[in-house]
């Protein structure tokens, strides 16, 4: 597990906590009054802590990779989840997952900006950055969203739109301003929640 500057006393608190716990258990011993204190001390540093963050603390809390991915959500949020891919266009882009499914019996059209769990999972979601053809296949979904009267929801997590050459020479600014163009005249309705990062307009184009 990751842990960040200003998170250092908590955890060393916390395991402090923990190797109390196990030797009460272990030598029969009663140690509840002393586990009790440290834990109210912790959640006192906890909250103090989450109160006062900086910007940078902020965005480290949100690129931390055992946080929840879009498909973490989508798997317990929703049912029947169908993935579509592709823009028909170029390709399929795997940093953007979407496709249909039922929250509480209604129909809907799910739009996500996905990253890894680990370095490998990562270098296939290309750490949540799409590419043109992610974006024009969020775009397609919305289209037919609206035709079908879906009403979409969108989870954004990416520090931006990948920045590459290919990226580039297939239209990358093109393919978020016809999305931020598209979406304001949307005749459906929408959501977009924020999940983690929300980089530049790689997350407005989602947004």
């Amino acid at each position: 597990m990751v842990t960040l500057p200003f998170e250092k006393n908590m955890y060393e608190l916390k395991s402090k906590i923990d190797e109390l716990k196990n030797l009460a258990k272990d030598q029969n011993m009663d140690l509840d009054k002393e586990i009790r204190q440290m834990e109210i001390k912790l959640y006192n540093m906890q909250k103090e802590a989450y109160k006062n963050l900086t910007a940078w603390d902020k965005v480290s809390i949100a690129r931390l990779v055992e946080r929840p991915t879009a498909l973490d959500y989508i798997n317990k949020i929703f049912d029947s989840f169908i993935e579509l891919h592709g823009d028909r266009y170029y390709g399929d882009d795997a940093s953007i997952v979407g496709g249909i499914a039922e929250f509480n019996g209604i129909p809907v059209t799910v739009i996500a900006q996905q990253k890894g769990n680990n370095t490998k999972e990562n270098i296939k979601r290309n750490f949540g950055m799409p590419n043109p053809e992610g974006y024009r296949k969020a775009l397609r979904l919305m289209k037919q969203a609206e035709k079908f009267k879906r009403p979409v929801i969108c989870f954004v997590d990416t520090p931006g739109a990948y920045c590459g050459l290919g990226a580039e020479e297939r239209g990358q600014g093109e393919a978020i301003a016809r999305n931020l163009m598209y979406m304001s005249t949307l005749k459906t309705p929408i959501i977009s929640i924020v999940i983690g990062e929300g980089g530049s307009g790689g997350a407005l184009a989602m947004a």
